[in-house]
């Protein structure tokens, strides 16, 4: 464990946020960080309010500008001096419970990743001769205010729309869009914080499984212990397979459609997927490589959920 412990820092603001003030701070009595790599992260701040013997007005923090719906809140947390970006998101919604004593009222502020901003408004809008990732790093482009780096990874295969045949349509949110066009490959989208305050990284793509490596999860292992409690499960019936035809608008004749294996960084023994579930592919409407790429992404979707593991790390070890 760290000498230097953990420290929390605080910015909030209506456009550009700043270190909190101090009431804010001694108000403060809980955070709650809820982080996801496939779709939208949260938070909730729980603060204790009322009127002090310096206050004018009961319940200043709640009138203020500062914690209204749409603020801007950004979390940082050091661990053991190394600072580190836990959440930037918006404040979505905001609670309040008066209490019966002084002191005990609550003020919970609950709140989204800025890609909530991206979900605000519906379009109609044509993307003329763009693939998804071009569509994808255009989108994120447009919220640069909100400090979003894109990070598109292409697809395996490149579908170009040709104009005369066909024209890529919104008639969604950007975010719904996004995901969209992200699940047509098994695809992925959400928005990590960082890596510098104020900055956000828009990720489209696949899941991340490869990265810097860390200490293994261990358990009962004494001073070596790094998790409070772990769990694992194994569905035998959630690998897939497909296997079918689909009629290429292009060629016009019928091309079969076959998937054997999921093309995910294995986490898994291979013994533990040799029994798979065979789905037949029913898309129509598509030429052999949209069909493939579809097929594909039902088979690598159906292999994330094969293994899984939860638990309570300490994040301190």
């Amino acid at each position: 464990m760290s000498l230097l412990g953990t420290t929390v820092a605080l910015l909030v603001g209506p456009s550009v946020p700043l270190p909190a003030p101090v009431g804010v701070m001694e108000a403060l009595d809980s955070i709650q960080v809820t982080t996801s790599d496939s779709g939208r992260s949260g938070f909730q701040l729980s603060l204790r309010v009322g009127r002090g013997r310096s206050d004018l007005l009961d319940y200043a923090l709640q009138l203020g500008p500062l914690l209204q719906p749409f603020s801007r809140v950004v979390l940082i947390v050091s661990f053991g001096g190394l600072p580190e970006v836990l959440m930037d998101g918006i404040i979505t919604n905001q609670q309040f419970s008066p209490g019966s004593e002084p002191g005990t009222s609550t003020l919970t502020l609950t709140g989204e990743d800025v890609s909530v901003m991206m979900d605000m408004e519906e379009r109609s809008v044509e993307h003329p001769a763009q693939p998804e990732m071009a569509i994808a790093a255009k989108i994120i482009a447009t919220y640069a205010q909100y400090g979003l780096i894109p990070m598109v990874i292409p697809p395996p295969s490149l579908d170009m729309p040709i104009p005369i045949e066909r024209i890529p349509v919104q008639q969604a949110t950007d975010l719904e869009y996004l995901n969209a066009m992200a699940e047509r490959f098994a695809y992925v989208f959400y928005v990590m914080p960082g890596p510098a305050p104020l900055t956000n990284t828009a990720y489209w793509g696949p899941p991340i499984r490869a990265g810097i490596p860390q200490r293994a999860l261990s358990a009962n292992m004494g001073s070596q212990t790094n998790v409070n409690s772990i769990d694992f499960e194994h569905d035998g019936l959630a690998a897939t397979t497909i296997s079918g035809s689909v009629h290429d608008r292009r060629l016009n004749s019928s091309v079969p459609v076959q998937t054997f294996a999921s093309l995910r960084i294995p986490l898994a023994r291979p013994s533990l997927l040799a029994q798979r579930r065979v789905r037949r592919f029913r898309g129509t409407g598509l030429d052999t490589m949209q069909a493939f790429a579809r097929a594909q992404a039902e088979t690598d979707r159906s292999h994330d959920q094969v293994v899984k593991a939860s638990g309570e790390l300490d994040a301190l070890r």
